[in-house]
């Protein structure tokens, strides 16, 4: 008779096995990685401002790439593209206007914010990618 019920308990542990793993607690997820950083500079702006930091570093090598593609990097974690872009507008402006031309340019608050941000994270990126 023994015979006869060891298929059945067998049969029976296996379902408490089964069932009891499937109630187990989970494990808990382990931390993600941190999503990499990423701007709101288009790839446009990205090249162009690569091609005139090579331009203004003598020429197209591969260190002066590699420093300019960095710079801008760079400069991206510390300002987003919509204030980079007006500080340029603004350092454009009053480049080489004296006087009342370009005091509408030069003297609001917003204006000396943004210029003196982006001189802050150029010079960070320069410390920060060895440009020379």
């Amino acid at each position: 008779m023994k015979i006869k019920y060891t298929p059945a308990i067998l049969g029976f542990a296996l379902v408490v096995v089964i069932s009891g793993c499937a109630t187990a607690p989970e494990k808990p997820v382990e931390q993600a990685e941190p999503a990499p950083f990423v701007s709101d500079y288009p790839t446009r702006d990205r090249v162009e401002y690569v091609l005139n930091c090579v331009a203004q570093h003598g020429g197209l090598t591969y260190i002066t790439q590699y420093a300019c593609g960095c710079k801008i990097d760079k400069i991206a974690e510390k300002l987003n593209f919509a204030e980079y872009e007006a500080a340029k507008t603004f350092t454009y402006l009053t480049k080489g206007q004296t006087g009342d031309a370009a005091a509408a340019m030069r003297d609001p608050a917003q204006s000396k914010d943004l210029r003196k941000r982006l001189k802050e994270a150029e010079q960070y990126a320069e410390k920060s990618c060895f440009v020379k």
